[in-house]
């Protein structure tokens, strides 16, 4: 199997939302975005698969050294060949990269949040540096877009963490701040139990409009001349602030179950949107 056959059994195996927007790039974009959630999807389950924070920690070492040898052009795994080769394309830095796993680290370190200070950086090194290795993929010729990109990765990790709540709770992680969940009089306990109370109705809806204020944020800060070569992120958007609007009619109801788009329905708003860009 290819270094690129690798990186597209691990998209199609994820279900992510974010697939169906791939298939509309070209094909040496479609490899690079590919290569590039390859890379995020393998650190992540590092963290989510590895029971004994030692090992965990081992691996995201391991991964490390990958991209050591990636810089000095010695990659061994098939993500880190597949990221060598859109590197030849893209700028994709070394050091974002690099973030994407400390972030994955802060996992290990670090299962509670004191405010919404200290979620940002989480959601930076989770998903804004991801949104800005994925504006060098797409293009631009402004520079302004690269706020957008990082703005629209900080939208998606906040409707992941509404999304995930639930599983993330029962994994031992609460994502959301310990001051909000103080101030609307939810407890870690509540989460736990699955108790769906006006005061955790109250705690979502306030989690789902900062979600949606960081997606307007990001519609603002895309500049006009850059809409049609950063559409692939609008495309992901589009099925992300559904997953949103879905939770809401739900009642929030995501300590019960995880609320999905299906797939079907993630292409027709990522062809709807290709076509109204």
């Amino acid at each position: 199997m290819s270094p690129d056959d690798y990186c597209a059994d691990k998209v199609r195996a994820s279900g992510s939302s974010f697939a169906a927007s791939f298939r509309f790039l070209d094909p040496r974009r479609r490899q690079a975005m590919n290569a590039l959630y390859a890379f995020c999807r393998e650190v992540d389950d590092v963290v989510d698969e590895c029971h004994e924070a030692v090992v965990a920690r081992a691996k995201l070492d391991r991964w490390r050294s990958e991209l050591a040898a990636l810089e000095d052009g010695h990659p061994s795994h098939p993500v880190t060949q597949a990221l060598a080769e859109s590197r030849r394309y893209y700028s994709l830095p070394y050091e974002q990269l690099g973030e994407i796993i400390d972030g994955m680290q802060m996992d290990l370190e670090q299962d509670r949040y004191a405010d919404f200070a200290q979620l940002q950086l989480y959601c930076h090194c989770a998903a804004g540096v991801v949104g800005l290795l994925s504006a060098e993929i797409f293009g631009y010729s402004d520079r302004h877009t690269l706020k957008y990109a990082h703005t629209l990765g900080l939208a998606f990790q906040l409707t992941n963490i509404i999304r995930d709540v639930g599983e993330d709770a029962h994994r031992g992680r609460i994502y959301l701040p310990q001051d909000e969940l103080a101030r609307f009089a939810v407890s870690e306990s509540d989460l736990l139990a699955c108790r769906d109370t006006p005061a955790f109705q109250a705690l979502f809806r306030f989690q789902a409009d900062r979600a949606r204020e960081h997606y307007a944020r990001a519609f603002a800060q895309l500049p006009a001349a850059d809409r049609k070569a950063q559409r692939a992120g609008l495309m992901m958007a589009a099925v992300y602030r559904e997953l949103l609007d879905k939770i809401a009619l739900d009642g929030y109801r995501v300590l019960e179950r995880r609320i999905t788009i299906p797939p079907a329905r993630k292409l027709w708003l990522a062809f709807k949107t290709w076509l109204s860009v």
